[in-house]
């Protein structure tokens, strides 16, 4: 079935300016969502989602109230809701294969929406800008098609992406917003900053940088944060970007090196540090072959658990 505004099939071949004049209201939601400051989320109860992971859970879940994630330039933000289970999925795409990520999402939800007839199917898409090599165009216009070619019926909400999501200064364009938090009780999405995006935040990168697919990392009915098992061969040339000034990593690095937030070049150090330090994780950080388990404590922070506790 197709991915409907107003109950209306969407053409997803169309320009997105002309689905945008053709469905004004998605231009005043994507208005009201830049219109809000960007709030600062602390750790307590908080699930962060980084580049290609997904997380997924429901009103029910006593661990977590806040799914989030930020840093997003180019990539989007897809938040994929059932209004009748509020079982709620957040995920960070940046279009290495965006179909088979539509299909995992839209599955994880399913999973946790035991009578689908009782409520519909809400997608929210934050994130991209008027970027120079046309990523975010090109990202926008995959993630219509993955949701237009699934079996289920899909209602569009929020479309703040690319050049509603756009500002200029000075003849560059940078993303309007970096980052959204999701309430898990309410559904409501708002713009938000993380200075917490543990736990194994050096890890969960470096698992980036090699290449890694979309990882689910949370089992919600556990209520754990899974991470890994991750395995990488030795990261080539590591040393040699290592020695590499600021500048360089940013330039041949990052997808929009204009538009990235300050901390992106020290953010990329650590993990190239950790990918050196491991460069056989299978060994040094996955002996047994079990993922990294953390639930939260009494504070609502996450802690290490070990698989003997589960």
């Amino acid at each position: 079935m197709p991915l409907l505004i107003k109950g209306e099939r969407i053409d997803v071949a169309q320009p997105t300016r002309e689905l945008i004049y053709n469905y004004p209201e998605l231009e005043e939601r994507a208005k009201l969502l830049r219109s809000q400051s960007a709030q600062t989320v602390g750790p307590k109860g908080l699930l962060y989602v980084r580049q290609r992971e997904f997380a997924a859970t429901t009103p029910k879940d006593g661990s977590v109230s806040i799914l989030g994630s930020d840093d997003a330039t180019t990539c989007h933000l897809v938040v994929l809701r059932h209004t009748g289970s509020g079982a709620i999925c957040l995920t960070h795409c940046d279009g290495s294969d965006t179909e088979t990520e539509v299909l995992l999402i839209m599955n994880a939800v399913k999973v946790l929406s035991p009578n689908m007839e009782c409520g519909r199917l809400e997608v929210h898409l934050v994130g991209g800008f008027n970027d120079d090599r046309h990523l975010s165009q090109r990202l926008t216009k995959q993630l219509l098609r993955a949701f237009d070619r699934l079996q289920e019926n899909i209602h569009l909400m929020t479309f703040c992406v690319t050049e509603l999501n756009d500002r200029q200064e000075k003849a560059h364009h940078f993303p309007l917003i970096y980052g959204i938090a999701v309430n898990v009780k309410t559904g409501e999405i708002f713009p938000a900053t993380f200075p917490d995006k543990g736990p194994d935040e050096d890890l969960r990168s470096a698992s980036g940088l090699t290449g890694t697919k979309m990882v689910n990392i949370y089992d919600s009915k556990k209520e754990q944060l899974c991470i890994g098992p991750y395995y990488w061969m030795p990261f080539p040339h590591v040393e040699f970007w290592l020695e590499k000034d600021d500048q360089t990593i940013l330039q041949n690095l990052s997808t929009s090196p204009a538009a990235e937030p300050p901390h992106f070049v020290s953010h990329i150090r650590a993990a190239l540090t950790y990918l050196k330090e491991h460069p056989f994780p299978d060994k040094s950080l996955f002996p047994s072959r079990k993922p990294r388990l953390y639930r939260k404590n009494e504070d609502g922070l996450w802690e290490r658990v070990s698989s003997d506790q589960i």
